[in-house]
């Protein structure tokens, strides 16, 4: 399962993201946010966070506006790796096997 979540800045994206997991035949759980309404960024990277350490999660995908701050709010966590990927080859350089 890949848990998801976002910010306000990145709602539009991860409706996005959950379409083509969807497609996929991907299994997912949004942590939200679930609209477009200003939030705390860091809550939902730590609700990521945990789902990917207590093994709910087997990986995860966060969305906000710049990525910088949703990456660092998740590497916050002792075991959690996040990077700020572009696209596909920033997504394979940080890649855990």
């Amino acid at each position: 399962m890949i848990a998801l979540g976002c910010d306000s800045a990145g709602f539009a994206l991860m409706k996005e993201v959950k379409a083509h997991l969807q497609r996929k035949g991907l299994e997912y759980k949004d942590f939200g946010t679930f609209d477009e309404n200003p939030v705390d960024y860091p809550l939902y990277a730590e609700k990521v966070a945990q789902a990917v350490l207590s093994g709910e999660a087997a990986k995860g995908i966060l969305i906000c506006g710049s990525g910088i701050g949703i990456s660092i709010a998740a590497n916050r966590f002792v075991g959690v790796r996040c990077a700020l990927c572009h696209d596909v080859f920033f997504r394979q350089i940080h890649a855990r096997p």
